[in-house]
């Protein structure tokens, strides 16, 4: 039947694509990278983020938005597709490569969004590699990250070469050193914006916009800006706007003792350290939290130029405007410095919708939400039809009513699987181990009490095996 109404659809799609060109509300859609919700829209005095706190005051911000995958890779698959997916950060190369195998793929968001008349545009990291494309240097035009999906996509590479150098490059070019703790885990260099690559990603953004305000068809453009991803750089002058704050302690700073998703922090520990190590230096923790907010700070400046030009161009009117974090990022919580984990830190990002015309601007919801909602969601906020393959719901409903509460969020890596309800945190781990956490009493899940609640673990494993169910399918 899915497949049946996928075809009519198409069909249909071809017939009234002028029609829909003509209707339907254009969509920006903002992706930044390891951006844990630590904004001053989210509850965090400390960070100056005001672009962002804007944007909140203009639609509804979702306290408690959950991705499906603390990687990259397999929280975008779910962000573009709408399905759960592997927990590989190849998981869009692996569903090009059955594409390319001529076997049957659902659509992507964009190709959904391409189909109905509209403009697809990426620019900047919005799949895994920034620009969409694999190969060593990720510039490679026959491996298409994701085929079909996009009129144009796009990375400026500027002095630093390629996409793969732009995706982990610091000031004036410098490209991450292949040999491992050459390369500083933070910097700070004088310049403008553009001394690093989102200042770059921003100007092509801005001359995006002034080019489709007056296009004939809506647009879907997904910008990817990739701060604040390690290594932690941005101009000075965002580092300098820190002097005098004072960021407040890690609330859970030490290693658990039962097993957990806990590991090594590989990905920080590959950078130079200067033979610190923040999780028992509190003095470079600190400093290293504080080069985090610079560049938190400073992709707020991009986003704020970014919008700007919307509103200069008049676009606004029509436009939805998504800002989603990719997953969150552990800034030394569980003793854990980056993200990969499945504890709290690492799942929870900050997700913002803007609809033109909305009842309910700058309303917070606590509602919980996951990643693999925003497709369903956009499409009807778009008057587009949702696709019957698709995972996840329509937030609709929240949007017009933010005290609704949502439904529960699922999570993946290899070899652990998590589900988040209102009050609880559940993980099951492939070797037969359970965790299980009360966020009434124990917010930052330090306390295990699956050995003392079974029946609830059975509860609340049965609601995790039917998201699984679906994940299942999907591959």
């Amino acid at each position: 039947m899915c497949k049946l109404k996928k075809t009519l659809f198409f069909l249909l799609s071809l017939v009234f694509v002028q029609f829909y060109a003509q209707q339907n509300k254009n969509v920006l859609l903002l992706c930044i990278d390891d951006l844990r919700p630590e904004l001053k829209s989210f509850g965090a005095d400390y960070i100056i983020s005001p672009n962002i706190d804007a944007l909140a005051k203009r639609g509804v911000t979702f306290y408690n938005h959950y991705v499906n995958a603390p990687s990259c890779g397999p929280s975008r698959y779910t962000l573009l597709t709408g399905t759960y997916g592997s927990a590989g950060n190849d998981a869009l190369f692996k569903r090009a490569e059955k594409i390319k195998r001529n076997n049957t793929v659902n659509p992507s968001m964009p190709e959904w969004y391409r189909a109905n008349g509209y403009t697809t545009i990426s620019l900047g990291k919005v799949s895994h590699h920034p620009g969409g494309l694999g190969g060593e240097d990720w510039n490679d035009p026959n491996k298409i990250e994701m085929p079909n999906a996009w009129d144009k996509s796009m990375m400026p590479v500027k002095e630093w070469e390629h996409p793969r150098g732009t995706m982990h490059g610091l000031a004036h070019g410098e490209i991450r050193s292949k040999v491992k703790k050459t390369t500083d885990v933070y910097q700070s260099a004088k310049g403008e914006d553009t001394i690093y690559p989102d200042g770059n990603i921003t100007e092509k953004a801005i001359q995006e916009l002034e080019g489709l305000k007056n296009a004939k068809n809506p647009f879907f453009f997904a910008v990817g800006l990739i701060k604040p991803h390690l290594p932690f750089g941005a101009p000075k002058k965002y580092y300098d706007m820190y002097d005098g704050i004072q960021i407040p302690e890690i609330p859970s700073p030490n290693k658990p003792k039962n097993p957990t998703t806990w590991h090594k922090s590989g990905e920080f520990f590959q950078y130079n350290t200067w033979g610190k190590d923040p999780r028992i230096d509190k003095e470079f923790a600190q400093e290293v939290r504080k080069h985090y907010a610079a560049c938190v700070t400073y992709v707020d400046a991009q986003v704020g130029k970014i919008l700007n030009t919307l509103e200069q161009t008049g676009l606004s009117k029509n436009t939805i405007v998504v800002l989603w974090g990719d997953h969150g990022w552990s800034l030394g919580d569980h003793n854990i410095w980056g993200k990969h984990s499945l504890y709290e830190e690492a799942l929870k990002s900050p997700f913002i919708i803007v609809d033109p015309g909305m009842d309910n601007k700058g309303k917070i919801t606590k509602a919980i939400v996951e990643t693999v909602d925003v497709f369903p969601t956009l499409c009807e906020l778009s008057n587009l039809s949702t696709p019957c393959f698709a995972h996840g719901v329509s937030l609709q409903n929240i949007l017009k009513n933010p005290l609704d509460k949502g439904h529960v969020a699922y999570a993946y890596k290899t070899h652990q699987k998590t589900i988040r309800t209102n009050q609880y945190r559940l993980v099951l781990h492939k070797d037969g181990g359970q965790e299980l956490y009360n966020h009434e009493v124990d917010p930052f899940e330090t306390r295990n009490i699956a050995s003392e609640n079974s029946a609830l673990v059975r509860e609340l494993t049965e609601m995790l095996r039917q998201k699984e169910l679906k994940q299942n399918h999907t591959k």
